[in-house]
Order: structure tokens, then sequence, then C-alpha cells
């Protein structure tokens, strides 16, 4: 294997689908509500995927450095790439690839600043210290998924809507929660099987914390309230007559028997043959839901 396609592995691109997708939520917000550039919604997906994969890179070189990687037990959705550890990539190299990236991503923001406004300068900065803190600082803070849920799943949908319309709304911020829930809890199962592993890291995932059958039940309670989330959004549409999420993004429902997967798999989190199956289930109800929600905003303004 040559030395890009493993700088390119490293970056874990079989994850980078949710950045796709959360470009493809936010841009369809954004097109019902009157705005769309394609050049726009694909560069500031490129954005986004480049700083998705230099978190993942990062986290692997802290991973190697704290010895955590030396005592995961990896799966298919969890563990880092196992570049590093298995000697094909270079610890340095690891690093390279998160901060070439993520300069790359800066890029884009520049850009987006000068053309868009200097009120995405905000929303890129807490999203850049959430990037450079996450595995250093954060994970070692009690409940370090919320960042993950803020950083990579409301604060991109925010993103592409505003540098398409030049503003930010509050309608737009209801409508992420969904993507920020889901995103905390893709981070939140994918920690069971890692939990001795982050102990000796001196991480405070919440699976450490508050241990694997409360975090178990704080997963099923939160992925219960991405739907009664949107569902409640649509019945504040029906009564107060503005839109707060349209009728039409109830067709997310559609991924409930995934969720449902998920639920029953992160409750026998103690068997690993129902466990990763349930990472798998999680992986498919979080990618569905954002795409069954974009396409309810484009159906809601095409009917």
């Amino acid at each position: 294997m040559g030395k890009l396609a493993l700088w390119i592995k490293e970056t874990r691109p079989q994850f980078l689908i949710l950045s796709i997708v959360l470009t493809f939520l936010g841009t369809s917000i954004a097109w019902y509500y009157g705005s769309f550039n394609i050049w726009y919604a694909l560069l500031a997906g490129l954005g986004l995927t480049l700083t998705h994969g230099s978190v993942n890179a990062i986290n692997d070189y802290f991973d190697y450095k704290s010895g955590i990687d030396l005592n995961v037990k990896r799966t298919p959705f969890s563990g880092g790439s196992g570049l590093v550890p298995e000697g094909k990539l270079a610890l340095k190299q690891a690093l390279g690839v998160g901060i070439v990236t993520s300069l790359i991503a800066l890029g884009i923001g520049i850009f987006f600043f000068i053309v868009s406004g200097w009120q995405l300068i905000p929303l890129v900065v807490v999203a850049g210290i959430i990037l450079v803190l996450y595995t250093p600082v954060i994970l070692k803070t009690t409940w370090p998924e919320w960042s993950p849920g803020v950083g990579l799943g409301i604060m991109p949908i925010l993103g592409l809507y505003f540098v398409q319309t030049g503003e930010y709304s509050w309608i737009v911020l209801l409508a992420a929660v969904p993507s920020g829930i889901m995103v905390h809890n893709l981070l939140l199962i994918n920690e069971f099987p890692d939990v001795e592993a982050d102990r000796i890291g001196k991480r405070r995932t919440t699976p450490v914390v508050f241990g694997l059958e409360k975090a178990s039940k704080f997963y099923v309670a939160a992925t219960i309230a991405v739907y009664v989330w949107i569902v409640g959004c649509v019945i504040a549409t029906l009564v107060s007559g503005t839109v707060i999420m349209p009728v039409w993004c109830l067709v997310a429902l559609l991924s409930l028997p995934f969720a449902i997967k998920a639920i029953q798999g992160a409750r026998q989190y103690g068997d690993m043959n129902k466990l990763i199956p349930a990472m798998g289930s999680n992986v498919i109800f979080i990618m569905l839901t954002h795409v069954l929600l974009g396409i309810g905003y484009i159906l809601d303004k095409a009917f």
C-alpha cells in the first residue's frame, strides 16, 4: 500500500460518510429556506470532511502516545485505524495527516469568512477549539461526548446553512439538535468496548465514569430523544403555524427499526457478538435519519 493510500486510510474514510450526510441535511435546510449554492455546499462539505478526518488522525496520535492503542479492543467501528500500532504508519505521519487536513480546512473556512461574512468566525473558532482540545483535554473531563455532538453535529448544520444564506436562524438550530444527539450517540456506543483501555489512558468517558449499565440506559434515552424531538418539532409546526420542522420530516421515522436494533444490542453490552452488530445498526440509524430528514425538507417544499 502506497504512502498516499495510508495517509487517506489514517483519516478513517469509511466514517467520513457522516460529514457527507451532514452536508446533505444542512444544504437541504438552506434550500428549503430559499438559498442554495451547489459550489459553496460542496466546498463547505469538503472542509467539514477534512476537519472530521483531522480529528480521526489526531485522535490516533494521542491514543498511541497515551498507550490506549496498545490495550484497545479494536472493532470495525471503534479503536482507531490501527495503522500506527501495527507499524504501517509512523506516529509523526499520523500527526502530520491531522495537521495538514486541519490547515486545508482552515483555508476553506477563511474563504467563507470573506465571501459569507465575519459572523462565521465564532462558529469556526469554537469548532477549532473543540477539534484541538477533544483528545488531549475534553476526553479527560466527565461526559466528553457532548463535544462531538456540538462540534460535529450541530455546528456543521449551522455552518452549511450560514455559508449559503449569510445568516443564522434559531429554527435551524432547533433542526440541528437531532444531529447533535446522534453524533453524541455515535461516540457513546463506540466507547463501550474501550472501557478498560480508556481507563488506562485516564479518559473520563461516560462508560468509564458511570459504568456500562448507566451508559447503555443513557444511550437508549438519547436515541429515543431523537424521535421525540423530531415529532415534537413537527407538532409545534402544526400548532404554531411557524415551520419549526416540516411535516414531511416525519419520514425520518423510517429509520426506527435500525434504532431499535441498536438499542437492543446496547442493552446487551456484555456480549460482543450482540454489541458489535448494534454498533453497526447505530451507524445505519444515524446516516439514514440524516438522509431522511434532508429528503423531508425537499419533499415538503416540492409538494
